[in-house]
């Protein structure tokens, strides 16, 4: 249902979040998330474009969360990246459905609906402070050692 850019854009602001305010490399990143390092730049791009993340050249740079995990949500990320597409019409352009959906529709894009309301409620923060019983890519947060990071996940 959802795009790998997605997925790989929920790991590194999951990452970021866990290691709020410092700021890591693309190479950290891709490292502690198992995201190709290639795919892992254009998705932080979109996520620059949608001012989700803050990226600063230089020493002392990096990328950065634009807001505090707790004020970010899972859909800002969402759809910086790939929006979910609510049905607004009939998808096969039939003239007789128009914006009246047929029940099909109607259902898909209810659940659709309801899977923007529960992104809309679900922050960062509350994804890393969920206990669980799952391991996951990465202890959050990451040791602030650079030696330290993320080289064996799990």
């Amino acid at each position: 249902m959802f795009s790998q850019t997605v997925e790989y854009a929920l790991r590194a602001v999951c990452f970021l979040a866990g290691q709020a305010p410092e700021a890591r490399t693309t190479d950290q990143i891709a490292t502690a998330t198992r995201v190709p390092k290639a795919y892992l730049s254009k998705v932080l791009q979109g996520l620059s474009r949608g001012g989700i993340v803050h990226s600063q050249r230089g020493l002392g740079g990096g990328i950065t969360l634009v807001k505090t995990p707790d004020q970010l949500t899972v859909l800002e990320v969402v759809n910086a990246v790939d929006p979910i597409c609510r049905i607004q019409e009939c998808p096969l352009g039939l003239a007789a459905h128009g914006v009246r959906l047929c029940p099909l529709h109607k259902r898909m894009d209810n659940a659709l609906a309801q899977v923007e309301a529960s992104f809309r409620e679900s922050t960062l923060a509350e994804i890393l402070a969920e206990p669980s019983e799952s391991i996951p890519l990465c202890d959050f947060p990451m040791p602030h050692n650079e030696a330290e990071v993320c080289a064996d996940p799990c």
